[in-house]
């Protein structure tokens, strides 16, 4: 009985010192600020304080020459359209943490809407960092975060940004999650934000021994005397401390934000292409939309049950009826059954070449067709190949090796074949590998898009195993199949072309169907970008010596 009055007396006092300690704040703010807000002066003092929302827009801010300039800036409010770092904080302790600490996160919601900012960071710092390991953070910071960034980047305030010389970014959220963004895409020079505490590669969930970062004071540290020439920031009271300091200062106004296009940043104005990112949720982890997924979860994985045995073990039409029905859509142009135009004593299967958006794809073609085909793939999880509804050949990367197993395949029957070799979630193309062209004259272009709403149906340093359960799982899943036609037989190798000019013009027939881009990026580029590694599987059944 001894334990749970402990247990009782702790938290009692953490909620005594977590209310005291942020009424006092809240209190101690009104005072020494509230008469910013209106028309009366502090006592014994004239009436000149220059109110807090009294900066100019960061629209009038004049970009030209400012190649010698300073600059600095938060990155919440003032980079990004969004003040809130609740979507970040979730981001981070769902794919680098796990599914519970992203529950017990949103759980303390309730909680963080009774604390001010202080107090508010150091709760969600807590949840989200204690116990987690140093390399899952570097993993989700350079693989997933940057595309939700990209996303909500504010373009007014990213040209001041990007037209200055020297960039530096305060800010008092953990510098672990916002660093690499900052300094790979937006070429920042220095981060200041908040340090946290590490024992061994795991960080504490408390903050270093410098503290929580008040931007202001971390200005003054940093610069000393000096001033910087233009700093960006909020109306609010912390911000308006912050860019006093600067020669010039502008404010990133909500409405600025919102009204405009211009305040939306296009992917072709992107500092740096996302082709490559990592992690699951294909939405912004907003408390609402973090809560729409939990509630969704439950039915969500008996719907990708359901779909996933209806492929298995229904005929195409009717499967396909009865999935449609459940929400998935599947657009398919173009499927006319193409077969083999040699003579019977010759015959061989028809090579389909497709883009590689997730494992599903061959799946996908084969009820599009309506018709039996086989697969060839690199990665293929033992789950995958046991609930597969065709069937899958698991190639080994070995050139020769790899070319007779299809050729063998082919003379057996149609073959699927994704000469990306990996899956790309963006719109662009890896290269092609050029093997496909030189074992089949008889070769059909097929261009494969998705589009989900809740989950990523591909890992890079997951579990692969789950990647059709996660796509299935969303709510209105969509595939988009297109086959092109047969290839001209002046196209391929046997009219002369080389395999590798083959295997490009194939690649940009299939960009151009999808509107995609092509690039020269393979493989091994996503894997060492995204997982660290080479994405290479060793085998384990090594011969000893």
């Amino acid at each position: 009985m001894v334990l749970p009055v402990v247990l009782i007396k702790l938290i009692d006092l953490v909620w005594y010192q977590l209310l005291a300690n942020s009424c006092h704040r809240a209190a101690r703010k009104v005072r020494n600020y509230g008469f910013l807000l209106g028309n009366s002066s502090p006592p014994n003092k004239p009436s000149q304080q220059q109110p807090p929302f009294s900066f100019p827009s960061v629209t009038k801010c004049v970009l030209e020459g400012r190649d010698c300039a300073t600059i600095a800036c938060d990155i919440f409010g003032a980079l990004l359209k969004s003040q809130s770092v609740f979507p970040y904080f979730m981001l981070v302790a769902f794919e680098g943490g796990s599914i519970i600490r992203a529950f017990l996160l949103l759980l303390s919601c309730p909680i963080l809407l009774v604390l001010d900012y202080e107090l508010k960071l150091r709760v969600m710092i807590f949840i989200t960092f204690c116990g987690l390991r140093r390399k899952d953070m570097e993993s989700v910071g350079r693989a997933v975060l940057p595309k939700f960034y990209l996303d909500n980047l504010n373009l007014q305030a990213y040209e001041v940004l990007a037209s200055t010389g020297s960039k530096f970014v305060f800010t008092s959220v953990p510098r672990v999650m916002v660093e690499g963004f900052l300094k790979e895409y937006l070429e920042v020079d220095d981060v200041i934000g908040t340090e946290l505490q590490t024992v061994g590669h795991y960080f504490t969930g408390f903050l270093s021994k410098s503290g929580f970062l008040v931007k202001h004071r971390a200005l003054k540290e940093h610069f000393g005397d000096k001033k910087p020439d233009i700093g960006l920031g909020t109306s609010s009271l912390h911000d308006h401390l912050f860019i006093s300091l600067c020669k010039e200062a502008y404010v990133v106004n909500k409405e600025d934000s919102k009204s405009g296009s211009n305040a939306v940043m296009p992917r072709q104005k992107y500092p740096k292409p996302v082709i490559f990112h990592d992690g699951r949720l294909a939405f912004l982890p907003t408390p609402s939309a973090t809560l729409a997924m939990f509630m969704w979860l439950p039915l969500g994985i008996i719907l990708a049950i359901f779909r996933i045995s209806v492929g298995i073990f229904l005929p195409y039409k009717i499967a396909l009826f009865l999935v449609t029905l459940t929400g998935l859509n599947l657009s398919a142009k173009g499927c006319d059954n193409s077969t083999s135009s040699k003579p019977d004593q010759e015959k061989r299967g028809v090579l389909y070449v497709c883009t590689h958006r997730t494992l599903l794809d061959p799946v996908f073609l084969s009820t599009s067709l309506c018709k039996p085909l086989t697969a060839v793939t690199y990665s293929l999880s033992k789950m995958s190949e046991i609930i597969a509804p065709i069937k899958t050949v698991r190639l080994t990367r070995d050139r020769k090796q790899d070319g007779e197993t299809m050729q063998k395949m082919l003379s057996e029957g149609d073959l699927v074949v994704c000469p990306e070799g990996t899956t790309c979630r963006e719109p662009y193309l890896l290269r092609f590998s050029s093997l496909f062209a030189e074992l089949a004259d008889e070769i059909v272009p097929v261009a494969i898009n998705t589009n989900v709403t809740m989950f990523y149906g591909t890992t890079a340093s997951g579990l692969k195993c789950l990647d059709p359960i996660f796509f299935l799982m969303n709510p209105r899943p969509g595939y988009y199949v297109e086959v092109l036609g047969k290839l001209p037989k002046d196209l391929t190798c046997a009219g002369g072309k080389s395999s590798n000019e083959v295997a490009n013009y194939i690649q940009r027939k299939l960009a151009d169907a999808l509107g995609f881009e092509c690039t020269t990026l393979t493989r091994k580029d996503k894997y060492l970008m995204l997982a660290g590694n080479e994405g290479i599987v060793q085998d384990n059944k090594r011969k000893k010596p």
